[in-house]
């Protein structure tokens, strides 16, 4: 199962980034500020750097641990008479709530939020976003999912359903392209989407700390961070404040940025050319 579970995973990878690249190139919203080459190039070298990293610190599959921990006496969801359909749907729902807090957290602890700036960063929004990530925020998802796993004892079936959807989910939601809004406003309530997620990255702090979710808006519906989409025709200015000019910053130096101290722009400054 485990071996199928790695390849479902990814197959859907592959899959959701390409069919997604697919309807971005042909339905995009904005014109990138610089070729899609040059951002999956730099965005897959931070991706292959983070799983790297990641493999060696946390060599946990998460579906693999929770086939270790079936018949666990100690896991919240490892009980007899829960029925094996409420386990499955708890499962996915704890594993999601997790990663909104987790969300939350890396734009509530300063040092988390250097890192997560990294993904934040991005003057535009497309496919390839999705992967632009600091290794270290990688580890801290892996982390807290891994504890999540270990303290719930799911079914490692349901581990694998919540990790397909999220995978799915994030590049659908940072796609350079949007849903009509007939479908937006049927899907909205059950799935993130780019209509939904783009409110997130805008340059604008208090739109910024909304959103938060991964798989399902409920969370921030429940704890009141929800924004509701902008609007196709409103002009979108993504990114942070202090990137909004200069030369796009390679992958060398995204990875150095949360440990350079000073302001922002003099770390900019030392960009001599972009990877």
């Amino acid at each position: 199962m485990i071996r199928t579970a790695g390849t479902a995973y990814w197959i859907l990878f592959a899959a959701s980034f390409l069919a997604i690249a697919v309807w971005e190139s042909f339905r995009p919203v904005l014109v990138l500020s610089e070729s899609a080459q040059r951002r999956w190039t730099r965005h897959s070298l931070l991706f292959i750097v983070a799983a790297i990293i990641t493999t060696v610190i946390i060599p946990l599959n998460p579906v693999l641990l929770a086939a270790s921990l079936e018949g666990s006496h100690y896991g919240l969801l490892s009980r007899p008479w829960l029925p094996l359909g409420v386990r499955w749907v708890l499962a996915v729902l704890i594993i999601d709530l997790v990663k909104y807090a987790s969300h939350r957290a890396l734009h509530s602890v300063r040092f988390l939020w250097r890192v997560h700036e990294i993904h934040h960063s991005d003057r535009d929004l497309d496919v390839s976003t999705a992967v632009r990530a600091h290794p270290v925020e990688v580890l801290f998802f892996q982390a807290t999912n891994v504890l999540t796993i270990a303290a719930l004892a799911p079914p490692p079936l349901a581990v694998l359903v919540a990790q397909l959807l999220s995978v799915f989910e994030s590049f659908f939601s940072h796609a350079n392209s949007l849903l009509p809004e007939r479908w937006q406003a049927v899907l909205g309530w059950i799935i993130y989407s780019s209509n939904t997620h783009r409110v997130h990255h805008t340059v604008d702090m208090h739109l910024q700390n909304t959103n938060f979710g991964d798989i399902f808006p409920w969370w921030d519906m429940l704890f009141g961070t929800y924004s509701a989409p902008l609007g196709a025709g409103r002009t979108i200015a993504f990114g942070v404040a202090e990137d909004q000019s200069g030369p796009h910053p390679g992958a060398v130096l995204l990875l150095k940025r949360p440990f350079v101290p000073g302001p922002r722009n003099a770390v900019m400054a030392q960009q001599t050319g972009s990877n």
